[in-house]
């Protein structure tokens, strides 16, 4: 009996045909990462295009001779370096922004690193936060501004965000890649950020106008009525004389007439102080001490009394006992035997207590303890 070998061409489904092979579907650029285990793998970019085969991983100490896009690096990238990224290609760093001070930089770069200049992140991570890209855009700004705008558009295929970092750089993509070295993209970053925030002023002081613009209008003053107003404008125009741009100055002092004093303006609502009213009272006595004593003022100068005489003391009239009370009044009785016959009246009369007697009664009622005692007797039950 001869075994035949099974031959493949009789099998339906080939599931390694689904597989794509890297080397029928390699990428026209060249790009490289130093992957530094900072990011989460379901979102790192740069995992995700080494897993699709776009990038090639790089170990720590090993030297990149492309464009290397890191952030500390002194030289900002331009269309002078396009023939050493078409050559070389470029790498980029895959850490974390809130971590790049633990990356060791001695160990990772090259002999052309390049910064990149001011461009909008659209990663979800990092969405709308100038120079916070992650690896996808910073490789693709790097393509883009080298004159490699297919390049860019290659490698952000893959990710949802690439057309949205496209369509919000583009003006500004587009005049980095007509410069011409790093100075003209230097000069091409200074207006571009003295024009933003140009913009920004003006758009501040447009909306300045617009209610929708001012925010919450729930928090608000409320408005006051029209003749509220009227009020308020008559009492602005009596009080421009007292403030300069709403700084108060005090009261101005009117034009008195030279014979007048001038009378001070005095607080209704001031209510003096104990201290103050203590100060009065003791100027009015020291006024009172340091006058003249009392002297008759109808007395005639003719009645040959000196005037520098002192006056007469009077001397205080004798208090005399008064008479003693009668014996009906209510302070006491001459007699005495209408105490004596009250007592015999009280000490005739039986004293009872029915009340405590009672109570005492029904206390040793209760206090009484009566002795019982129970027998017990079984009987059987009968029988049938």
């Amino acid at each position: 009996m001869v075994r035949h070998k099974k031959d493949a061409r009789g099998r339906k489904h080939n599931h390694h045909a689904s597989i794509p092979s890297s080397s029928s579907s390699a990428p026209p650029f060249k790009a490289a990462c130093w992957d530094l285990g900072h990011c989460d793998p379901k979102r790192c970019s740069g995992k995700r295009l080494m897993k699709l085969g776009l990038m090639r991983e790089l170990s720590l100490g090993q030297r990149y001779s492309g464009v290397v896009i890191s952030p500390n690096a002194k030289q900002v990238i331009s269309p002078a370096d396009s023939e050493l990224l078409v050559q070389y290609g470029a790498a980029v760093v895959e850490c974390s922004w809130a971590r790049t001070e633990e990356v060791q930089w001695s160990k990772v770069g090259g002999k052309a690193e390049r910064l990149l200049p001011y461009l909008v992140a659209a990663n979800p991570v990092n969405y709308g936060k100038p120079w916070r890209l992650n690896c996808v855009e910073a490789l693709a700004a790097a393509f883009y501004i080298c004159r490699r705008p297919d390049w860019a558009e290659q490698v952000l295929a893959p990710f949802s965000y690439g057309p949205t970092f496209l369509r919000i750089n583009l003006t500004v993509l587009d005049q980095y890649a007509a410069c011409q070295d790093d100075a003209a993209v230097k000069n091409t970053e200074a207006e571009w950020m003295q024009r933003l925030e140009r913009e920004y002023v003006e758009s501040r002081e447009r909306d300045a106008d617009d209610v929708w613009a001012g925010g919450n209008t729930n928090h608000r003053p409320v408005a006051t009525s029209e003749d509220d107003d009227d009020d308020d404008d008559d009492d602005a125009a009596s009080s421009d004389d007292r403030s300069i741009d709403g700084i108060y100055l005090g009261k101005r002092v009117t034009d008195s007439k030279p014979s007048e004093d001038p009378v001070p303006d005095k607080d209704p609502f001031d209510i003096s102080s104990d201290e103050d009213d203590d100060a009065a009272m003791a100027e009015i006595r020291r006024k009172v001490l340091a006058s003249k004593t009392f002297t008759n003022p109808n007395r005639d100068p003719d009645d040959g009394h000196d005037a520098t005489a002192k006056p007469a003391t009077i001397p205080r009239p004798l208090v005399l006992d008064p008479d003693p009370p009668r014996p009906d009044s209510d302070n006491g009785s001459s007699d005495d035997e209408d105490d004596d016959d009250f007592d015999r009246i009280i000490d005739a009369t039986p004293v009872t207590d029915k009340v405590g007697l009672t109570k005492l009664e029904k206390e040793r009622s209760r206090a009484a303890v009566s002795n019982r005692s129970y027998s017990s007797h079984v009987l059987s039950a009968p029988r049938r």
